[in-house]
């Protein structure tokens, strides 16, 4: 496979119900991941449900960090993609840390070509 990434998609369980509801702390937590993973911010919006939950997604040069809560149970749920040379497991490890969460479990694909010559035909006919 020619690699153009990694993708991380993370469930994690056992969190304060008062950090995972906490938009600041959350918005914290995802700007802290993000200078760690060594990516670059571009955009980040980060919304409040009622009566609780939060939802921030980060839109990076790089890819994409997003976070979805649900206090009420202790867990949240992201995905982190990240292409180039951005450290994903490191900015995961930020919001781990961050939001305490005392269980993870994370699945890790690597995004790209199958082969090489995949990708070299595909860039091929975009220009013809």
């Amino acid at each position: 496979m020619e690699k153009m990434g990694t993708h991380l998609v993370v469930d994690a369980w056992q969190a304060p119900a008062e950090l995972l509801n906490d938009p600041e702390q959350i918005r914290a937590a995802m700007i802290e991941a993000i200078a760690a993973g060594e990516a670059t911010l571009i955009d980040l919006c980060v919304h409040q449900f009622s009566p609780h939950g939060v939802t921030a997604t980060a839109t990076l040069a790089e890819s994409h960090i997003a976070i979805h809560t649900w206090p009420e149970y202790g867990y949240f749920a992201a995905d982190l993609f990240f292409c180039g040379k951005g450290k994903p497991k490191v900015a995961m490890k930020v919001l781990q840390t961050a939001l305490q969460a005392k269980e993870v479990k994370m699945h890790e694909m690597d995004r790209g070509f199958p082969t090489a010559s995949m990708k070299q035909r595909l860039e091929a006919s975009m220009y013809k």
